[in-house]
């Protein structure tokens, strides 16, 4: 039975909280697989709107949620978020959310040592969340991270804050901030130590047996393709990779298991803090579309920047990314623009690219190309069929395919869930 794996197609906050949201109906498990609680997924439920920043977005369904290995987890982040969503009414236990036993964790050192760092960069720096994901993914990757189940061996945890704060607590001194001391950490990680270990497991047994009953998995990405710390718009990206195929390694299933891959992009393109951004407006039209699309970051409450469509950009996240079919949402935000700009490419020092470079540089320097296509008069809110849209509409959007060079296989004209337009089933075999 095919799985489907969902990405963000531009630089997050594309929406993909309510595709999840309408495909995990259709599946048995939602699984995390990479990120932290710097993601966030709004849902909208009737009159309740949910909004996750760790949990799978399936368990608002009723499915059963798995945070996968490439994860790092705030565990008191985690379990505030529980309470959250359990006083919403929602039943969130061992039964129906299992965590990595693998999966590292975030301590208050990470969060202290992000936002300092932040801070000595001044004007250069790159727009983080402050909650610690990017220290947490070095320290996993410099092999003296705490993961969930150290928890459960008191012994383990205290050799590995020493070897832990040995450097954390030195980059802090030098930054000029509060140091921290292991006895307080020690006995804060033992007290919530009871209540995530019974969420612990090995996910990748849990999976391998999924696969095996012919389970339908969807595995749920969180940023998007341009932060992918390898193929985004370095160093202004998240510290994970955000590509289809982390959701391999991050869960702990093979290659195969990933299934179609569907891409999250809005009809027009945001972004949150700071990077190169070459469709951006400044003007009224950028304002209009923040105003009309509720453009505020789920986490962090910022201003999300707004611009134009920039089909190059898409294009690259669908060649690097693995992406088989797009998902275009908030096309209802355009309605009543007389004109749209489509970004085709870009040029840098008088040269036409149809990509972004890697350099900083150069991305900076990357002015827009633009392609003009008229805009439409008549609303396409609420639209659940090609035949309500206005001809321009579909024009527009047959005019993405092909620059993105990838078929749009579903729509959302608004933020409920049964708004949607479905060309493809992302499920089907």
């Amino acid at each position: 039975m095919a799985n489907v794996t969902i990405i963000g197609a531009q630089w997050g906050d594309e929406g993909k909280g309510k595709v999840v949201d309408w495909l995990a109906s259709r599946a048995d498990i939602v699984v995390r697989f990479q990120g932290g609680h710097n993601a966030g997924h709004t849902l909208v439920v009737g009159n309740q709107t949910y909004k996750l920043s760790l949990l799978p977005s399936g368990l608002v369904r009723g499915k059963l949620g798995l945070i996968g290995n490439g994860v790092v987890i705030d565990p008191v982040a985690l379990l505030a978020e529980i309470d959250r969503i359990r006083a919403q009414g929602l039943s969130i236990t061992p039964e129906t959310l299992r965590i990595a036993d693998n999966a590292p964790l975030i301590l208050p050192v990470h969060a202290a040592l992000d936002r300092a760092r932040e801070a000595a960069r001044g004007e250069r720096r790159i727009g983080t969340t402050g909650r610690g994901i990017g220290p947490a993914y070095e320290d996993k990757v410099a092999r003296r991270a705490i993961r969930v189940c150290d928890l459960a061996e008191p012994d383990t945890l205290d050799w590995r804050l020493d070897e832990l704060l040995l450097h954390h607590n030195t980059l802090l001194a030098g930054l000029g901030a509060p140091t921290f001391e292991k006895a307080t950490l020690l006995a804060d990680l033992l007290a919530l130590a009871p209540r995530i270990l019974p969420y612990a497991e090995p996910i990748w047994e849990r999976l391998a047996q999924a696969r095996h009953e012919n389970a339908r998995i969807l595995f749920e990405g969180a940023q998007a393709v341009m932060l992918d710390v390898d193929h985004g718009t370095y160093p202004f990206v998240t510290s994970s990779n955000t590509v289809a195929g982390q959701a391999a390694a991050g869960a702990g299933i093979g290659p195969d298991a990933v299934g179609r891959v569907l891409g999250i992009a809005k009809a027009y393109c945001t972004r949150v803090g700071s990077g190169p951004f070459p469709t951006e407006l400044h003007d009224a039209t950028g304002q209009l579309l923040g105003e009309r699309g509720h453009e505020f970051g789920t986490v962090t409450g910022r201003p999300r920047r707004c611009g134009w469509f920039d089909a190059a950009l898409v294009r690259q996240a669908v060649k690097v990314g693995g992406i088989q079919g797009l998902a275009l949402t908030k096309l209802d935000v355009l309605d009543g623009l007389p004109a749209l700009k489509i970004g085709v490419g870009y040029r840098i020092n008088g040269v036409t690219s149809r990509h972004l470079p890697s350099g900083a540089r150069a991305q900076a320097q990357a002015e827009p190309i633009f392609e003009t296509i008229e805009g439409w008069t008549s609303s396409t809110r609420g639209a659940r069929s090609y035949a309500e849209l206005p001809a321009q509409a579909i024009k527009y959007v047959r005019r993405i395919e092909e620059l993105v060079e990838c078929p749009v296989t579903l729509l959302s004209t608004s933020p409920e869930r049964d708004d949607t337009i479905l060309m493809q089933d992302p499920f089907s075999d």
